[in-house]
């Protein structure tokens, strides 16, 4: 197993420290350098720049993607390590040091499960990590050095995490492997941000009507995550703006065979939708890989309780 050590912007990592309900972050990259480091579950350390040189926590790395600077922003919000949108641009322009605008592309690597050490219980450095390398680097989990970091980064998670946390179990099942030598990959949870970049990924365009364009396009959850729903690929539709609004609110829907029904109620409530009754009956385009493939149990859950049938 690998990890990697990418270098972490003071400012970043104090902001995202100091709250901890953010278990996902946006580790950004000025000018949108691609990322093929790791696979899905595989840790992303994150190392304090010079005079610090320490390890000031570490997660799981969920998945990469290259966005303008306003997707990046509405995906992720204060997960980019930022106060604003604004803020956001003038950090990326300061480091980048070139001009920088909303629709700049910048790499985003989505780490999940994350944990932020205190500032006095930062974790150091392995001797052989070159702090010369701009990109950051990868560490062979296997060897002497990168056992030792990952297992001192458990267990000072464990030590950190309540008993209650819902990253209590993989911490302390992870931190058991590893001190018996047998370390093992850790499939990360998507969280809000990872979610929506898998689902749009896992498509390209709005499932209904193919829209590519990407400021018109959204992340629906088939069952909203605050009625029990979760951040899973395979409860989540890529929409149109507008059609995922009139999905939440039950004005549009789509039955487990996978075709899109509109609800006689646009037309006697708001006297229109001639738009939408010209989409009913369309199957939902095929996602690019069969595990996100929408849930029949969710589609059905929602079609039945969420739709306005009458």
């Amino acid at each position: 197993m690998r990890g990697f050590i990418g270098h972490t912007d003071a400012g970043w990592w104090r902001l995202l420290s100091a709250a901890p309900a953010l278990s996902e972050v946006n580790f950004w990259r000025p000018g949108g350098r691609t990322f093929a480091a790791l696979s899905p579950g595989e840790p992303f350390f994150f190392r304090l720049k010079s005079p610090v040189n320490k390890i000031g926590g570490f997660g799981l790395f969920a998945r990469y993607a290259a966005l303008p600077v306003w997707r990046a922003w509405e995906v992720f919000g204060p997960a980019n390590g930022v106060g604003d949108e604004g803020e956001f641009v003038e950090r990326l322009a300061r480091l980048a040091r070139r001009p920088v605008t909303q629709t700049s592309v910048i790499g985003c690597i989505a780490v999940t499960d994350c944990t932020f050490f205190p500032a006095d219980a930062l974790v150091d450095v392995p001797t052989s990590f070159n702090p010369q390398n701009l990109s950051g680097s990868l560490i062979d989990l296997g060897q002497p050095e990168g056992r030792r970091l990952w297992a001192v980064c458990l267990e000072r998670a464990v030590a950190l995490t309540p008993a209650s946390a819902s990253a209590a179990n993989w911490l302390e099942d992870a931190a058991s492997r590893q001190r018996h030598g047998r370390p093992q990959l850790v499939i990360p949870r998507l969280g809000q941000g990872s979610f929506r970049l898998a689902v749009l990924d896992a498509y390209g365009s709005c499932a209904v009507t193919g829209e590519h364009s990407l400021p018109a396009l959204e992340a629906a959850h088939i069952r909203p995550f605050g009625q029990g729903g979760t951040h899973d690929l395979r409860n989540g539709l890529p929409f149109r703006r507008d059609l995922h609004r009139l999905f939440d609110l039950g004005y549009v829907s789509v039955k487990p065979g996978g075709e899109f029904i509109v609800s006689p109620r646009l037309r006697s409530e708001f006297a229109n939708g001639h738009t939408y009754y010209a989409l009913a009956g369309q199957k939902l385009r095929h996602p690019n890989r069969a595990e996100a493939t929408p849930d029949s149990e969710l589609l059905a859950w929602h079609s039945q309780t969420v739709f306005q049938a009458a």
